[in-house]
């Protein structure tokens, strides 16, 4: 597909898309939650199939012709020239709980690279956007990443995959190395709040194993955008979406923390 591309544009166009997907989720949280499993500890509720299904169908109209790569309808990972990027609703267990940590992620890949990315959080009225090369944003004002360079004064998100057995181990050995020297090590529940904390300087970095395309492709860009750094826990190798590992940072503590999450 050959088009006529601007993705400050794009980003201008999808801000009305995110406003019906953020009232989609305000709807299902006010009026229940219907909730089915995929795994054992994986859920899927109506409102992340309602997101994806709009999305779907309005991103269609705002970019003609690209691809798509969602959560709850993905077949395969390839990706086209222009390919829309979606969580629907990243935090599907905390949405279930009520817990207001949910958003919306959706990232555009063009050719080789993210050019535009966007998390929405409906149910706390936050939405960080990044265009490539334009910086990132929090409710329209610029953000950045922490200048902190001592990891006992870093607070630190992770998360937990849902093959939780298979990571187990090296999800303990990493909590034994990290808590007795971070200032602290935080939970959230959904990988795209995590990183975008990351960027508007809420946390100093993020790590995560498993983590699919959908979970880290518009907080990537963010944290690029607003100053950070973006790798596998070896700070050497380039963090790609058929990458085992994320590490996130502030770039200043990035060496650090991979040394100590690569280690054997």
């Amino acid at each position: 597909m050959t088009v006529d591309f601007d993705a400050a544009s794009i980003m201008e166009g999808l801000a009305p898309i995110a406003d019906k997907a953020g009232d989609i989720v305000r709807e299902g949280a006010a009026h229940g939650r219907k909730i089915r499993h995929k795994g054992r500890i994986d859920l899927v509720t109506e409102t992340d199939l309602a997101v994806e299904a709009m999305l779907k169908s309005e991103l269609a109209k705002l970019l003609p012709g690209s691809d798509f790569l969602a959560e709850e309808t993905a077949k395969h990972t390839a990706l086209g020239e222009f390919t829309w990027i979606i969580d629907p609703v990243d935090g599907t267990t905390n949405f279930a709980h009520g817990l207001p940590y949910v958003a919306n992620s959706i990232a555009l890949w063009h050719r080789d690279r993210i050019v535009l990315g966007m998390v929405n959080m409906p149910l706390l009225n936050e939405r960080f956007t990044a265009v490539e090369g334009k910086g990132a944003y929090l409710n329209g004002r610029p953000i950045a990443v922490t200048e902190e360079a001592d990891l006992e004064q870093c607070v630190l998100a992770t998360g937990f995959p849902y093959d939780i057995d298979t990571h187990l181990e090296d999800i303990l050995k990493n909590l034994r190395t990290l808590l007795p020297i971070a200032q602290g090590v935080r939970r959230g529940g959904a990988a795209a709040v995590d990183l975008a904390f990351v960027a508007c300087g809420r946390m100093d970095g993020f790590y995560e194993r498993a983590l699919n395309p959908w979970d880290t492709a518009a907080g990537l860009l963010l944290v690029n955008e607003a100053g950070g750094r973006v790798s596998e826990y070896d700070p050497s190798e380039p963090y790609t979406f058929k990458s085992g590992c994320i590490l996130a940072t502030n770039g200043r503590i990035h060496e650090e923390l991979g040394g100590l999450l690569s280690r054997d």
